[in-house]
């Protein structure tokens, strides 16, 4: 079956979110078990795969960069795209010959297949749909992570929220999420292969749902999977953070306690605006029950500054309560008009003299703040998965995370028989004090 991928060389880049990196990583599992071969970074390829995003106008200008770049790196090359620019360019792409082949946010799984027609008939069938006819999960497993240590698993795709500023209800469709079966079995099989660490991911999931099992009860199953010794979330919704779940989790031993809560503005008026469904005020009483429940976790979040309509007085309050919160880390967008969004069309869109300002204040911020956490952590105990060795001015160190992500180098020379054995740490998970 699909003899014609034997030995193609295959490069994929990825651009956006974690799930498009799963995606990425299952597609170029499936091609390899067909007999491509992976090229080189500097190798040209025979098959170039572009999963792009569509977020930001930005990241659409980084997608149609990314696809130029693919071409010029080989000219002779199959082009295919995917991901959720494609989602929203549809055929056009092919049509005015910028790529080759164009695969659907839910036809990813079908790589093989879609690929293999295209070098046999010059095109492919059903390799593109409108995703919002589509109301099934598709269903993709990994075998095993690029690094071998943490492992992003998707358990749930599509949003309904429609924020204002936000297309990717519209490129990924509504709500779905993959049994909870399939999830297990996917997660045995990480752990057989050495995975230590997985990170449940999805375009939204606080969402997930099997019958009546939900978020808490995936973490609870995957919790008692032997060999997984840490369980992380990606993004997730403050509402989702009930006292049934914190009771539940905070009895896991394996479960990381760093919460990614989606916030976008400190200012209730600007929450309303972006149809985010909670206050400031719920925001920060969930992060004030999270710290009742867990030791100093770490709390982090995306701020997007110069949404439309706020004012000076406005972000004086974001950078208020946010300076109170004292978060681990923020991650800070400047607001970008997004084609067929509520919001593209709004009054008083911001000044970019004035986003950048708002911006470079944040980042101040938050600079000071996750510095102020880590330190809290001087001459403590912890534990870190090592992940890869760098060299550091002339010294060699491994390097990887705590429980609540805190990047740590260890000298290799700090650690017992490591010096004549430095590969054999990767995927190790070892104590040191910071």
């Amino acid at each position: 079956m699909f003899s014609n991928l034997n030995s193609k060389k295959i490069h994929i880049t990825t651009l956006g979110c974690k799930v498009n990196q799963y995606e990425s990583d299952v597609m170029l599992e499936e091609l390899m078990k067909y007999g491509c071969l992976r090229a080189a970074d500097n190798e040209p390829a025979d098959i170039y795969i572009i999963n792009t995003c569509s977020v930001t106008n930005m990241a659409d200008k980084k997608s149609r960069q990314m696809i130029s770049r693919m071409h010029r790196a080989n000219p002779a090359a199959i082009i295919a795209a995917t991901g959720c620019y494609v989602q929203a360019s549809g055929n056009e792409l092919v049509e005015k010959g910028i790529v080759d082949v164009i695969i659907s946010n839910n036809r990813k799984s079908s790589v093989a297949r879609i690929l293999s027609e295209y070098l046999e008939n010059g095109k492919a069938e059903d390799s593109f749909n409108d995703i919002n006819s589509d109301p099934d999960f598709e269903n993709m497993t990994l075998l095993m992570p690029e690094n071998h240590t943490r492992a992003y698993i998707k358990i749930q795709d599509g949003c309904n929220n429609f924020c204002t500023y936000c297309i990717i209800p519209y490129l990924r469709g509504r709500i779905r999420s993959k049994k909870c079966t399939d999830i297990i079995n996917e997660v045995e099989t990480l752990a057989q292969n050495g995975t230590k660490e997985v990170i449940l991911t999805g375009i939204n999931v606080s969402s997930y749902k099997d019958s009546d099992l939900e978020l808490k009860d995936i973490i609870c199953r995957i919790s008692q999977i032997q060999g997984i010794e840490r369980i992380r979330l990606s993004s997730i919704e403050p509402r989702a953070i009930t006292d049934d779940f914190l009771s539940l989790v905070s009895g896991l031993d394996n479960f990381c306690p760093h919460f990614h809560l989606s916030l976008q503005s400190a200012c209730n008026k600007t929450l309303k605006a972006m149809n985010r469904h909670y206050t400031i005020e719920k925001y920060m009483d969930t992060c004030r029950r999270i710290r009742e429940v867990f030791d100093k976790p770490a709390i982090t979040t995306d701020i997007i500054v110069g949404f439309p309509g706020e004012t000076d007085e406005d972000f004086e309050d974001t950078y208020k309560h946010l300076k109170e919160l004292s978060l681990y880390e923020m991650h800070v967008f400047k607001y970008s008009r997004r084609k067929g969004t509520v919001a593209d069309k709004l009054p008083d869109q911001v000044d970019e003299r004035v986003k950048n300002e708002r911006s470079n204040r944040l980042l101040e911020l938050t600079s000071k703040q996750k510095k102020e956490f880590e330190t809290s952590f001087k001459r403590t105990e912890l534990s870190v998965l090592i992940e890869e060795i760098v060299e550091i001015d002339g010294t060699e160190y491994f390097r990887g995370h705590t429980m609540r992500y805190i990047l740590v180098d260890i000298p290799v020379s700090d650690i017992a028989d490591a010096t004549n054995n430095k590969e054999s740490f990767i995927n190790r998970i070892v104590t040191t004090v910071l």
